[in-house]
């Protein structure tokens, strides 16, 4: 018991008590919207599940938070196993709760459903910022390239063929984009990997499903299903409730779509960005938009505070994962961005995307709790022949 009360007083003095606040003022208004957006589903229950995942990512967060970077640099390798492990555990207990994903987890005398690429999005950070750390000194060379990019293939690969999430694997490549250009390297890679899709493109348009081309296609060519009856249903219903509350919303609880059960699909999930616009208006979006905005500057403030290069990545890949679910989640409430069912980061519900969200903002908790490493570690004994000449 000294030993837990010692540990969250060290928490409470090194932690980021700043990124924590932003985080918990998020979570409190998406659970009061969630309960606005599923009043006629009994939406007791779903903001109970939410408070509770909230609660033991709290508790997640001041854990990971107390942990050294360099303790999971350590153990990089049993970080890929685990991925493997979890993303493989979708052959027998995999699940689609109805999104046509497959990407849940219903393990018998588990209460709820585990979504493992949420878990995986932490470790891969981590493995990312390990492997870039061990090629440092030569970041940009083919061999130090390559290495990252097995590792992004893997993981990116595998949860794609036994999941077929296409909007999860993605934030696995921003996170790689983000850290990467973080990372120093150079920009020649990406003008090749820019034009390596280009050229792949044809081939790998092939291999997406008729459902998930038209999803693209539907951005750019107005002629398709013009009545938005069809590819173009969600994206019209959605953008009808995100303007139809103006400047100050219809009110909570008041959302002529939101409170109509089926007629705004998923508010309370992948589309409750429509339903905050419905029932807050525009002063509602512009709110959750700049509270997300200052989550995403503490961490890349806590990153660039930081002088260790590991840990500076750690801060600008959890940056990076937020931002493209902001990015994609509003853009595609507003139809700019394909549906790709990714939720708004905090607000929507979800209690693996919770606990995930809190264990990744813990790492960068960690990060501003120990900027730097030990002073045994920052200074490295120089070569014998160096001692030979001083004498």
């Amino acid at each position: 018991m000294r030993r837990v009360l010692q540990g969250a007083k060290t928490f409470f003095r090194t932690g980021d008590m700043v990124l924590l606040t932003l985080c918990l003022v998020a979570t409190a208004f998406g659970c009061l919207i969630i309960s606005s957006a599923t009043n006629t589903m009994g939406f007791l229950r779903y903001v109970i599940i939410q408070l509770v995942a909230a609660g033991m990512g709290v508790v997640l967060y001041a854990i990971i938070s107390s942990i050294d970077v360099e303790f999971f640099s350590e153990h990089r390798y049993y970080m890929v196993l685990f991925n493997m492990f979890l993303l493989l555990l979708l052959i027998p207990f995999g699940t689609d709760n109805g999104s046509g994903n497959k990407s849940w987890l219903n393990i018998p005398l588990m209460p709820v459903d585990i979504q493992p690429a949420e878990i995986c999005k932490i470790t891969y950070i981590l493995i990312m910022a390990s492997i870039m750390a061990s090629h440092q000194n030569q970041i940009s060379s083919i061999p130090s390239v390559f290495h990252m990019v097995f590792h992004l293939g893997l993981l990116a690969g595998v949860n794609m063929v036994l999941s077929g999430d296409l909007g999860v694997s993605l934030i696995f490549v921003f996170i790689f984009i983000g850290m990467a250009f973080a990372g120093g390297v150079s920009i020649i890679w990406f003008l090749v990997a820019g034009g390596s899709i280009a050229v792949a493109s044809p081939i790998i348009w092939q291999f997406l499903d008729p459902y998930q081309q038209k999803r693209i296609l539907v951005l750019f060519d107005p002629s398709l299903d013009p009545l938005g009856v069809n590819e173009r249903y969600h994206t019209t219903l959605s953008l009808r409730s995100l303007t139809g509350g103006g400047f100050t919303g219809q009110g909570l609880y008041q959302g002529t779509r939101t409170q109509t059960e089926g007629a705004l699909f998923a508010q309370h999930t992948d589309f409750i960005f429509s339903a905050i616009g419905e029932e807050l208006g525009f002063f509602g979006c512009l709110f959750v938009i700049i509270l997300l905005s200052l989550i995403v500057a503490r961490c890349i403030w806590v990153g660039t505070h930081s002088q260790d290069y590991i840990r500076r990545l750690v801060c600008f890949g959890a940056a990076s994962a937020l931002i493209f679910q902001i990015l994609s989640n509003i853009g595609m409430c507003i139809g700019i961005t394909p549906v790709i069912g990714l939720t708004l980061p905090f607000i929507s519900y979800g209690g693996s995307s919770i606990l995930s969200l809190y264990a990744m903002m813990g790492l960068v908790s960690g990060v501003h709790a120990r900027p730097n490493p030990p002073s045994h570690e920052r200074y490295i004994r120089p070569p014998y022949n160096a001692l030979s000449l001083r004498r």
